[in-house]
Parts: structure tokens; sequence; C-alpha cells
């Protein structure tokens, strides 16, 4: 989905749901910190969406401080807009509010335009047991793959 730069990414989402659908979504930012993402200043990590009044709204997404930015500077946690178009925010409301969904955050990148974009996936939380299988399953591709090498080496 993502065709540009890459500044962050939640590895830990995709250990923690299973990704059902994903969006491309525009973010309402201040201009320190547009800057502060450009040098990799943000952390994914414990962040989360909410729908409040037909608006998307992105929560705990820290972005540090531009260092140069001083009175600019904004709170690194504040609850952040996102920008999807209607159809889609009525279909989230749907996945939310019925389903049992999540709304989590899985990059953020900046496209070749120079616009910085968030991936929005649509996630159902995963069970301790279904994290250990997906381990499991990890484990064992690793295994076959490095037996295949192993073998070509020998041919």
């Amino acid at each position: 989905m993502s065709n540009g730069r890459i500044i962050a990414n939640n590895k830990k989402a995709r250990h923690d749901y299973f990704i059902e659908e994903t969006y491309e979504a525009g973010i309402v930012l201040k201009g320190t910190e547009v800057k502060s993402i450009r040098l990799g200043r943000v952390n994914l990590k414990d962040s989360y969406a909410e729908i409040d009044n037909g608006e998307v709204i992105l929560h705990n997404l820290h972005i540090s401080p531009y260092e140069k930015g001083n009175i600019f500077n904004t709170d690194p946690v504040r609850p952040r807009k996102l920008l999807l178009h209607k159809r889609e925010i009525r279909k989230l409301i749907g996945y939310t509010t019925q389903r049992g969904y999540t709304l989590v955050p899985l990059k953020i990148y900046i496209t070749k335009r120079g616009l910085v974009k968030v991936e929005l996936a649509v996630a159902k939380g995963k069970k301790l047991y279904d994290k250990r299988e997906s381990i499991a399953r990890r484990d064992a591709e690793r295994r076959i793959q490095k037996e295949l090498r192993q073998r070509q080496k020998m041919y």
C-alpha cells in the first residue's frame, strides 16, 4: 500500500492482532510534528484509533518534540485526527461497534509527494494460544528454509 519512505512500523500490532483490512489515512499535524516525523522520531507501539462523532481520532501516538521548535512544539501524545472518506468511516464504525474489532495503526510513511500517511488496520485481538501457534508456524518455516538452503549447497 505504501509507495513512499516508511518512517515507523508497528511490529507489535502484527503479533497481537489478526489484521482483517487496511486503510490509508492522512493525519492532521502541526509543522514541528512533520519535521520530527521526517527525522523518524515516532513511536507507534501502544497507539490505537477510535471513532468519535464521525471522526477517526488516533490516540497514544508519540511524536517527540522537534529540537528547534521551541514554543511551537505541542504535546507529544495529543490525540490526532485521521483523514478518511466518509464511506470508509461508516464502514469502520460498522466494524468497531458490531463485530468487536479494533483500529490499530500499522505504519507511518511519507509519500513521494511529501505527505505523511498512516496505514490503519481493522484488527481482532489474538488469544495467547493464537500467538503461540503463529510463533511455532514461523519457526517451522525458518527451519524448512534453512534445510532447503543447505540442500541446495550440496548439489
